[in-house]
């Protein structure tokens, strides 16, 4: 019979603890759980980071491929265009933006020099809007750069990235948004 593995534990932000403190949490969080084994990572600054992959790399049990080597998703191509652009807002406005913003690919031509792709990023405020676009259009500019690299690299050929920044107030209750990324909406 398969035996469930042990669980591991992983503490996170030890950059942020005295050293007496997480030694004696680790120890009282042993106690209570039987784990195969204890980490203490940063996740900012990867210490211990590659110690907790390697662990998890020698410990998982060896499978078939469920997809091709050189197949980067399963997700749908527009659907993981959409995310990248998404992570690129996240990662340059999270302070200002948090969360409030989300990505259509509206359009996907293949051409004989590339991949023609326009996105919606869709916004809940007009002052949102005016944070995407940046000071003369460049944040946006910024994005479309950033986005533009990375697909490029994952699709192996020229991409020609159109941006578009729209208000859609309430956008995060639209049950078609979820729908779209195959999704349930969240029912309260």
């Amino acid at each position: 019979k398969d035996q469930k593995p042990a669980p591991l534990l992983a503490l996170n932000k030890i950059d942020k603890v005295k050293k007496e403190r997480l030694l004696e949490l680790a120890k009282d969080l042993n106690a209570r759980v039987p784990f195969a084994a204890t980490f203490m990572i940063s996740a900012l600054n990867g210490y211990g980071v590659a110690d907790l992959k390697r662990h998890l790399a020698a410990h998982v049990p060896p499978g078939p491929w469920h997809y091709p080597a050189d197949e980067v998703s399963d997700a749908p191509l527009r659907l993981m265009a959409s995310e990248i652009t998404r992570e690129k807002i996240y990662e340059r406005l999270h302070e200002e933006l948090p969360y409030h913003a989300t990505v259509e690919t509206t359009d996907w031509k293949e051409k004989k020099n590339g991949v023609r792709i326009e996105q919606t990023i869709y916004v809940a405020r007009d002052s949102q809007k005016s944070i995407v676009l940046g000071k003369g259009g460049s944040m946006i500019k910024q994005l479309s750069m950033l986005s533009r690299k990375e697909l490029s690299e994952i699709l192996e050929k020229p991409v020609h990235l159109f941006l578009f920044v729209k208000v859609r107030e309430g956008w995060e209750d639209d049950p078609e948004r979820y729908r779209e990324q195959g999704l349930e909406f969240p029912k309260e």
